[in-house]
């Protein structure tokens, strides 16, 4: 990673990019707010200057990667339209997208303990991914009758758990969890099961 510092007039995003670095190569709790500054080529109190401490550091990398899941699960559920199916699959395999191209934005968001509600930001944005999925469930869930309809942010809960596990024990080479299946596969035959279950999808398709 090329140093930059106040000469680059961003040494805050500096910060935040060097922090995704150790993040992904050493955990969230395994790197140090000098190791941080150093990777940005300035001194450790030149740190100060923006984050109050490692986890302010760490909430700001999380709240950019919800930024980054966010449009991207729009940009799913947007591709899928008109059909809700389309849609609600699509955000789906966005989430697998995501974790893979971003691990140190992901690990950030949902491996490093930070409360979404840490700042008043950081909670808006997450609450905008979430109102994504929430959305494309409540579409796919109209033809069910309303007294045996999940609330849409259960259905999409119960998305997001087989995602994020998915995710956590297939799609980032967890020790001694490899999988006779693409993830991509169990993900999506997860996901029909689910659909079949709540009869939104015929037996015979998927």
């Amino acid at each position: 990673m090329r140093k930059r510092g106040y000469h680059h007039g961003n040494l805050r995003q500096a910060l935040v990019e060097a922090a995704l670095m150790l993040i992904e190569a050493k955990g969230p709790t395994g790197f140090t707010l000098s190791e941080a500054a150093k990777q940005a080529g300035v001194t450790p109190a030149a740190v100060y200057r923006h984050f109050e401490g490692r986890e302010d550091l760490i909430a700001e990398a999380a709240r950019q990667g919800y930024e980054i899941f966010a449009d991207l699960m729009q940009y799913a559920y947007d591709k899928g339209q008109p059909s809700a199916l389309a849609s609600f699959e699509a955000t789906g395999r966005a989430y697998l997208a995501f974790a893979r191209k971003y691990p140190g934005h992901y690990i950030a968001m949902f491996e490093s303990g930070i409360s979404v509600n840490r700042t008043p930001e950081l909670a808006e944005v997450a609450a905008r991914a979430r109102g994504v999925m929430e959305r494309a469930a409540s579409d796919l869930s109209q033809h069910i009758p309303p007294e045996k309809r999940p609330p849409a942010s259960m259905f999409s809960a119960h998305i997001w758990a087989m995602s994020h596990g998915v995710v956590e024990l297939y799609a980032r080479n967890s020790p001694g969890t490899q999988s006779p299946f693409p993830p991509e596969d169990l993900l999506e035959s997860g996901i029909g099961v689910y659909l079949r279950g709540l009869g939104l999808i015929d037996p015979d398709t998927k």
